[in-house]
């Protein structure tokens, strides 16, 4: 059987993204092949196709962080789950194809009556804000929180959950964004015209108590001082090293792909020797995930319920046919993109029957 998938052949602009057909891979032990439904496209796939992303496979390499899709083979040793239903997961890597063999451990199970690309959206963005505002920020009803683009699919997702934890919230946006960001609760700073450090201070006096900077590098050190006494960064991108979806000297290759780690260490360390008590902390999904299993499903299964419960509602910015994915990282690099763009098998038509 023949299918599709995207894969990476250098590393580069929208036009390293290629469309391959090429026999199906055959699960292995232990391994479901899943047929995806919906994938999330993502600032952390144009990283990797950038070459700089910390995770970036070799080459060439099929992008795609999270998926949904439905169980189509079973591998020898696979117990407990059956084909034709839908799962969920996050395999950092490979999630732009119709079919990927994925560990049995690896595949959390959906809910019924989902659409896919709202289930797809929890994986990544809305696991990252849960994450982050109840484990590494811990915050609490009544704080103030400034969230860098906050019209983004992370940014949306910390507005809706951070709605319900009851947060003042504050968002950096374009002026596109504005109203998105509003109708989330959030009063929105637009990043083109507004300093957010004097916004903030004019807004609330004396800072907020967390800031949720997706932007990296100096720009930590930046969003320090929009905290109140005490407060703290919560640093969880590295997406300021991008300008038009592309580095600024359009230099791909990976040789400095392990650079922003040791920036994230010297923010973090450093942030404890200057006064004020405002501390940096660093997040990232997938060594959380590594690291601690059971949290990343359980926290996933919460959000599952949230979905169904119609608590959240995730912003789908455009649903695209798996063979345009060059396209959607064309628009996703543009900016001013409200939400998230999915990939689907066979286009929208396809993921609506799904659903």
């Amino acid at each position: 059987m023949k299918c599709t998938r995207i894969i990476v052949t250098e590393y580069g602009g929208p036009d390293a993204l290629h469309v391959v057909e090429e026999d199906c891979a055959e699960p292995r032990r232990r391994e479901v092949r899943v047929r995806v439904l919906a994938a999330g496209v993502s600032l952390p796939d144009l990283m990797m196709r950038e070459g700089i992303h910390p995770e970036t496979p070799r080459l060439p390499f099929t992008p795609g962080w999270d998926l949904v899709g439905v169980v189509d083979r079973l591998g020898d040793g696979v117990s407990g789950i059956e084909p034709g239903q839908m799962v969920a997961a996050l395999p950092i890597s490979g999630a732009y194809a119709e079919f990927v063999c994925l560990p049995q451990r690896e595949l959390i199970p959906v809910p019924d009556g989902l659409d896919p690309a709202e289930a797809v959206s929890l994986i990544l963005n809305y696991i990252t804000a849960y994450q982050m505002l109840h484990r590494a920020a811990d915050v609490r009803l009544g704080q103030r929180v400034l969230i860098q683009g906050a019209a983004g699919g992370v940014g949306s997702a910390l507005l809706q959950l951070g709605r319900l934890a009851g947060l003042e919230m504050y968002g950096t946006c374009s002026s596109r964004g504005a109203p998105a960001v509003s109708d989330m609760g959030a009063t929105p700073i637009d990043y083109q015209s507004q300093d957010y450090v004097t916004e903030i201070h004019r807004l609330t006096g004396d800072g907020v108590d967390v800031v949720f900077d997706s932007l990296g590098g100096s720009e930590i050190w930046r969003a320090r001082k929009a905290l109140r006494s005490g407060g703290r960064v919560v640093a969880y991108g590295l997406t300021g090293s991008l300008r038009g979806g592309r580095l600024p000297s359009h230099d791909s290759g990976g040789r400095h792909r392990f650079r922003a780690i040791a920036m994230f260490a010297f923010y973090t360390v450093g942030s404890w020797f200057l006064p004020g008590r405002k501390r940096v902390v660093t997040y990232s999904i997938q060594w959380l995930k590594r690291l601690r299993p059971a949290l990343f499903r359980q926290d996933l299964i919460t959000l599952f319920d949230l979905l169904r419960e119609k608590k959240i509602k995730p912003l789908i910015a455009e649903r695209l046919p798996l063979a345009e994915a060059r396209h959607a990282h064309e628009l996703l690099g543009a900016g001013g993109v409200t939400g998230k763009i999915v990939l689907l098998r066979n286009g929208p038509s396809f993921e609506s029957r799904a659903a």
